[in-house]
């Protein structure tokens, strides 16, 4: 049996009958494991989540969680905005 991973002529490989490799890493094509609109869909999600954790964390003292919803989803009046009395 001929050893195909050593540099062998092609006539050799061929009388063996053995098939040489497919050339190692190179040229493979591979599926994504996940669909593009898919990936798209999950990279808009990740960054709204960071969108709103980043107005959560620089929100004022008196602002609650709801307060902060209400301005990321652009529905955040004056009565959102000002503090309470």
């Amino acid at each position: 049996m001929a050893d195909t991973h050593k540099t062998n002529p092609p006539e050799e490989v061929k009388r063996s009958g053995q098939n040489p490799g497919g050339g190692g890493v190179l040229h493979q094509r591979r599926q994504l494991p996940f669909s593009l609109p898919t990936v798209a869909l999950a990279g808009i999600a990740i960054s709204g989540v960071l969108w709103y954790f980043t107005l959560y964390v620089k929100k004022k003292p008196e602002a609650n969680a709801v307060d902060v919803a209400k301005v990321a989803s652009g529905g955040g009046g004056v009565e959102s905005t000002h503090p309470r009395n």
